[in-house]
C-alpha cells in the first residue's frame, strides 16, 4: 500500500474514531482505539512511542523526538487531544 493510500485510512479512521468517541479524552486512549482500529480492521502494520534520531552535524542524538505512531513504515502519526487550536498548533 502507498503512502497515498496509508494516510487516507488513517484519515477515515480518525473521523470514525472522532464521531464514535468524541473530543475530551486522552491522547493515549485516542492512540490505543487508532492501532486497535488500523490494525484490527485495515491490518496494516503498526509502532508506537517510536524514537526519531535527530542529526546535527556530526551528533547522532539518538532520542529528537518520539512519534505516536508510524504505520506500515510510512506513514508517520502524531496524535494531539486540545481544547481549542492556539497559534502554536499551526507550525
Amino acid at each position: 500500500m502507498d503512502e497515498n493510500k496509508i494516510a487516507t485510512t488513517v484519515l477515515d479512521a480518525a473521523f470514525k474514531i472522532h464521531r464514535e468517541l468524541g473530543p475530551g479524552l486522552f491522547e493515549s486512549v485516542y492512540e490505543a482505539v487508532m492501532e486497535y482500529e488500523l490494525v484490527n480492521t485495515h491490518k496494516l502494520t503498526v509502532r508506537r512511542q517510536c524514537p526519531i534520531p535527530v542529526t546535527w552535524k556530526e551528533i547522532k542524538l539518538e532520542l529528537g523526538f518520539r512519534t505516536d505512531m508510524i504505520v506500515e513504515d510510512k506513514v508517520v502519526i502524531e496524535l494531539k487531544s486540545i481544547e481549542s487550536i492556539a497559534h502554536v498548533h499551526l507550525k
